[in-house]
């Protein structure tokens, strides 16, 4: 009830850790199980964090197979991470149960359009321009920030083009990211998407609109609420992370504070976002894999 309530507030941080909470609980029951699932995916959803929202709706489905909400969660969580023939499945699976569903109906049709037009991904960043000419506006935004922007023009075109950078995205899972926008809010602020990687179970989270004077921290509390099904070893807990982010020019990494910002991250001198997703990878602390990881690597840590 609680989280029901942060919800209708649109408090959505808040709903997850409530949810989580009543999860902790382990009443025994699958059905209000899958409910406090569904529900926290739904939260999840709407900040963004869509592999998390995911994983809660395979987690309900398990629970309870005919549940109709977590089908729809998890489709649409694929049409998000532009897994188009995973969303087609899930959709067929809702079907079976319910063949009238609308949001099913219209979802299957529009992952099997996108799927077949196999259109060339890539991500643009959503600035609009102050005035006639090259001049644009984000461009003074980021200037301003001293944030540096790596520009790829994209396989159909040899430059970038006048008013919005359109740029190829080449990285971790490229599928993850792609559609999100950087967009600037009423009060001046920017929004960027940003992409976590966890390079040793081969995962990722991707947060379409991450503040930009929000901190690591407040998104990983929300994100790692509850123990991601990947981590069987349970390492994976807020407080037991380090963050880096790569030079690869000078192959080179660099140890994140949590604490910060991400306009503080986006300011270091040696940090370039790519393909304007911003990308950080997360680490258990002090494991056998990091220690691997960065054997034989220049390290700036903290």
């Amino acid at each position: 009830n609680e989280g029901n309530e942060y919800f209708r507030e649109k408090d959505y941080g808040r709903a997850v850790a409530a949810y989580s909470e009543g999860l902790r609980r382990r009443c025994g029951d699958a059905e209000l199980d899958a409910v406090l699932l569904t529900n926290r995916g739904a939260a999840h959803f709407h900040l963004g964090n869509y592999r998390s929202a995911l994983n809660d709706a395979i987690q309900a489905k398990k629970l309870k197979p005919t549940h109709l909400k977590a089908i729809i969660r998890g489709a649409l969580c694929h049409m998000e991470l532009k897994n188009f023939s995973e969303a087609i499945a899930w959709c067929e699976e809702g079907l079976q149960i319910d063949s009238k569903e609308k949001k099913l109906v219209e979802m299957r049709a529009k992952a099997d359009k996108l799927k077949l037009e196999g259109t060339f991904l890539r991500i643009q960043t959503d600035f609009p321009t102050h005035c006639q000419g090259r001049a644009v506006l984000g461009t003074d935004l980021l200037c301003e920030r001293n944030i540096k922007l790596v520009l790829e023009p994209s396989d159909e075109e040899e430059e970038v083009s006048d008013g919005l950078a359109e740029i190829s995205l080449d990285g971790f899972h490229p599928d993850s990211a792609t559609g999100a926008k950087v967009h600037l809010d009423a009060d001046g602020n920017l929004s960027w998407p940003v992409l976590f990687l966890y390079p040793e179970h081969e995962q990722t989270d991707f947060t379409v609109a991450f503040h930009e004077n929000s901190r690591f921290i407040d998104h990983l509390m929300v994100m790692f609420a509850e123990l991601p099904p990947w981590d069987l070893e349970k390492k994976y807990l807020p407080n037991n992370l380090e963050l880096y982010f790569e030079d690869e020019e000078r192959e080179e990494m660099y140890e994140v504070n949590p604490e910060h910002t991400l306009l503080q991250v986006l300011q270091h001198e040696r940090y370039f976002v790519k393909a304007g997703t911003p990308t950080v990878l997360v680490f258990a602390k002090r494991s056998p894999f990091s220690k691997k990881y960065f054997s034989g690597k220049k390290v700036h840590r903290l």
